[in-house]
């Protein structure tokens, strides 16, 4: 696909849609007048389970990339 033929898909989705979440989103990866957009409210369940990521990395339950790529690897041949 084109670059003209993307920005004209583009222009169309945003035309058509009335989705204010989704024109703001929009907005805010051109950023455009990053100044006169609120910042993203997470809901309750994704403070707990950002809280919940962080807390395991200290505890050092986490995977490297290498390791998790291996693992997904593992599992795709099953």
């Amino acid at each position: 696909m084109t670059t003209l033929e993307i920005k004209n898909r583009l222009i169309k989705r945003i035309e058509s849609t009335e989705n204010q979440d989704i024109l703001q989103e929009i907005y805010r990866l051109l950023d455009i007048d990053q100044d006169d957009l609120e910042p993203l409210q997470l809901t309750k369940e994704q403070r707990i389970a950002i809280t919940k990521g962080q807390q395991d990395i200290k505890k050092g339950k986490h995977l490297t990339d290498r390791t998790a790529n291996s693992q997904i690897d593992r599992w795709l041949k099953k």
